[in-house]
């Protein structure tokens, strides 16, 4: 027997849960796009650590290039002193270091030669900073390499007055000057002996330019770059 109101029927009471849902599709729709849009989210932000090591590796190639130039003959140098001497410098950053390679030709033969890094290619130099010996061989070449700091940070400092050694009868100063920063771009080969420079067909003034402080005149230089704009400022 049927007890129900006669205005109930037994479809009016079903569940809720057990009606059909018509959103449900596009619920779905809507669920794809977002998996889409986070799996697109996902594969961006896993591309980007490859594109800045990519990146990353591209600048330490560039950085790790060797920088290229030459060393002329110093300005004013008679003509009958070495006319067609030059030399070759490449300079490769190494583990927190620079390796200058420096080949020089057409020198006098069987000759030494003292190689400086220096404020200013020609006189009067500025601050010098002594880093060894060249030996011609019997054509007149000669090669050397030096490892330092030779880029644009290379500098000479002194914050305050300090007692340097006195290395007598050497004329050596025995204090230092005062001075702030100040950068060493440029590159100086000098004779070791004015009585080789003369040999050469050169000056043979006397100059500091080697351990005794007794070396000959300045033969190659970069003065083929500006004087505040030396070659070592371009390795980075």
């Amino acid at each position: 027997m049927n007890l129900l109101h006669p205005l109930i029927s037994p479809m009016s009471l079903r569940r809720k849960s057990d009606q059909p849902r018509t959103d449900r599709p596009g619920r779905s729709i809507w669920a794809v796009t977002a998996v889409s849009l986070a799996g697109a989210a996902c594969a961006a932000m896993m591309a980007l650590p490859a594109h800045a090591a990519e990146a990353s590796a591209e600048a330490r190639t560039a950085a790790s290039a060797p920088t290229r130039f030459k060393m002329v003959r110093t300005p004013g140098t008679p003509y009958a002193c070495l006319p067609n001497a030059y030399a070759s410098v490449k300079i490769t950053p190494k583990d927190g270091v620079e390796v200058m390679d420096v080949q020089a030709y057409n020198l006098k033969p069987y000759t030494e030669f003292d190689f400086f890094v220096i404020q200013v290619p020609n006189f009067p130099f500025g601050l010098s900073w002594y880093q060894g010996d060249m030996e011609t061989d019997g054509y007149g070449n000669a090669s050397a390499r030096f490892i330092g700091r030779f880029n644009k940070e290379t500098f000479i400092v002194a914050p305050g007055v300090a007692p340097a050694p006195d290395l007598s009868p050497i004329p050596t100063a025995t204090s230092n000057p005062i001075t702030a920063p100040v950068h060493t771009f440029h590159l100086g080969l000098w004779f070791n002996s004015p009585y080789d420079a003369a040999a050469a067909g050169c000056a043979d003034f006397t100059t500091p330019f080697n351990g005794e402080h007794n070396a000959g005149v300045q033969i190659l230089n970069t003065s083929n770059y500006p004087d505040l704009k030396g070659p070592l400022r371009k390795v980075r």
